[in-house]
């Protein structure tokens, strides 16, 4: 009898879970960013810096849209809500928020890897 009461407790607390997760972006590392960088194909690399900090260097590739212009217009840009998104800014900060923003405006594959003053690799 024990065993029937936990097993209709877990189905009922499994159905109140069910499709009330949020999105969320996902965290990685420079490393994790970089790999995906090199062995990925058809992701997009977002630097939400202002532009003026965009053409004093940034990673290859990579296309400028601050975070403070981050709205429903960016899907002009960015068309397909499902492709893999990497966000960077200076320091991590902007690209918090930014990958927040995407999030709430249905992206799903959104990945922060935080800033560009702690980038190793290379940057034009």
């Amino acid at each position: 009898m024990k065993k029937v009461i936990i097993a209709i407790m877990l189905l009922i607390l499994c159905a109140c879970n069910t499709g009330n997760s949020a999105a969320e972006y996902h965290l990685i590392s420079q490393e994790e960013a970089k790999k995906i960088m090199d062995e990925e194909t058809g992701y997009v690399i977002l630097d939400v810096r202002r532009q003026d900090e965009f053409d004093s260097g940034h990673i290859p590739g990579a296309i400028c849209y601050p975070n403070e212009s981050i709205d429903e217009k960016i899907s002009e840009t960015l068309k397909d809500k499902k492709q893999k998104i990497l966000v960077y800014c200076r320091s991590g900060r902007r690209s918090k928020e930014a990958a927040e923003k995407l999030v709430k405006m249905g992206y799903e594959n959104v990945y922060d890897f935080g800033g560009i003053i702690d980038w190793i690799y290379d940057v034009e």
